[in-house]
C-alpha cells in the first residue's frame, strides 16, 4: 500500500502570470507583492498588486490563521474540533463557522447530499486524514454511513450548532473556498488593483494584470498530475478542481481516491478524473467541485446546464474535456 507524493496535493491548478514574480515581501516596481504560507495543511501562494500591497499581504496572513484556527479538524481549540468532540451537546462557535456551515448545508441542499462535510469518519477510516491508508470492509462503512447526513446538523439561535452524538464534520471541502472569497473582500476594501490567491490549488482572481489583460490559469492534467492540460483567461473569478488524482492509495491493484460518495461510505465510482468549477463565488466553485465530480459526467453536464452561476471543464477518463458554453479553453 503507499500514498502519493504530497505535492500532488498542491498541483491541481498552477497560475501562469506574463509578469516576473519576486521574492516572498520584496516590493516589485509595479507594487507587486508576493507571500506563501502553510496553512490548512496546504502551500498558499499570494499575489497582490498594488501601491499598499505588503500591508494587505500582512492583513491577509492574518485572516488566514485566524480561519484556520476556527476550522480546522486538527487544532484541538478549534470550533469545528469542539463541534466534534460535543457528544451530542450544543456548542456557540464564530460568526464565520456558523456562515460557514451554513454555506455548506446550502450547497449540500442543492446537490442531494453529494457534498456533505459530516463525511469526516469515512475519510478518516480510509486514512486520507493521516496518510494511514486502509480499505474499510463493507460493515464498518456501513456503521460509519449510519452516522452521516448533513439534515442531521442544526443551526440555532445565536450562533449555536448541534450536531447528533455520533456525528463529526470536516470542512476541509470547502473551506479554502470561504477562505479565498474573504481574501477577494478584502482586497476590495483596501483597494488593491489586483490579485491572485492560490491556495493549494483552489485559485481565486481579483482585477486584471497591471497591463490590463486578464489572469490565465492552467488546468492540471489529471493523467499525470503534474503537465498542464490546457488554460483559460479569467476575470474576476474563483477556479477550483477536484479530481482523483490529488490523493489517492493503491492495495491489490486497485487505486483508491479521496472523493468520497456519501451514498456507498466509498471512493465515487465516477467516469470523470478531473472537474473544474467556475464561479463569482468562492466557496459555491469549491463544494460544487467535489459534488459534480461525485455526479459523474452526465449528471454534472446537466447541472452545468440548469444552473448559470457555475461553468465547468470535466475531464473524462478516456482524457476527454467537456467545457461549459461561455469558456474559451486552450488545451495544450
Amino acid at each position: 500500500m503507499r500514498g502519493n507524493r504530497k505535492w500532488l496535493i498542491f498541483a491541481v491548478i498552477c497560475i501562469c502570470l506574463s509578469t516576473t514574480g519576486c521574492y516572498a515581501g520584496e516590493a516589485s516596481q509595479d507594487g507587486k507583492e508576493t507571500a506563501e504560507i502553510f496553512a490548512m495543511n496546504t502551500i498558499m501562494d499570494l499575489t497582490v498588486y498594488g501601491e499598499h500591497s505588503s500591508d494587505i499581504l500582512d492583513e491577509a496572513k492574518q485572516i488566514i490563521r485566524q480561519y484556520e484556527q476556527l476550522f480546522s479538524v486538527n487544532v484541538e481549540s478549534s470550533d469545528v474540533a469542539r463541534l466534534n468532540k460535543a457528544g451530542g451537546s450544543p456548542v456557540q462557535v464564530s460568526g464565520e463557522t456558523y456562515d460557514l456551515i451554513q454555506k455548506s448545508l446550502a450547497i449540500s441542499k442543492r446537490t442531494d447530499g453529494l457534498f456533505d462535510i459530516s463525511i469526516y469518519p469515512l475519510v478518516r477510516a480510509w486514512g486520507f486524514t493521516t496518510e494511514n491508508y486502509r480499505v474499510p470492509n463493507e460493515t464498518e462503512r456501513g456503521n460509519l454511513l449510519g452516522a452521516v447526513g448533513y439534515s442531521g446538523i442544526q443551526l440555532l439561535g445565536n450562533r449555536t450548532v448541534c450536531l447528533p452524538a455520533q456525528m463529526q464534520i470536516d470542512l476541509g471541502g470547502i473551506a479554502k473556498g470561504y477562505l479565498s472569497q474573504k481574501l477577494v473582500g478584502l482586497f476590495q476594501k483596501r483597494e488593491a488593483e489586483a490579485a491572485v490567491i492560490s491556495l493549494g490549488g483552489n485559485v481565486q482572481t481579483f482585477g486584471k494584470k497591471p497591463d490590463g489583460t486578464p489572469f490565465t490559469v492552467g488546468i492540471t492534467d489529471p493523467a499525470d498530475g503534474r503537465s498542464l492540460l490546457g488554460t483559460i483567461e479569467v476575470g474576476e473569478r474563483a477556479v477550483i478542481t477536484s479530481g482523483s488524482y490529488q490523493r489517492y492509495f493503491e492495495q491489490d491493484g486497485v487505486v483508491y481516491h479521496h472523493i468520497m460518495d456519501t451514498r456507498t461510505g466509498a471512493p465515487a465510482d465516477s467516469d470523470l478524473t478531473s472537474v473544474t468549477v467556475l464561479s463569482d463565488n468562492g466557496e459555491c466553485a469549491d463544494g460544487l467541485a467535489t459534488a459534480l465530480f461525485v455526479m459523474g459526467k452526465e449528471k454534472a453536464i446537466a447541472f452545468d446546464r440548469e444552473n448559470e452561476d457555475v461553468q465547468c471543464i470535466l475531464v473524462d477518463q478516456k482524457n476527454e474535456v467537456w467545457v461549459s458554453e461561455g469558456i474559451t479553453f486552450q488545451k495544450n
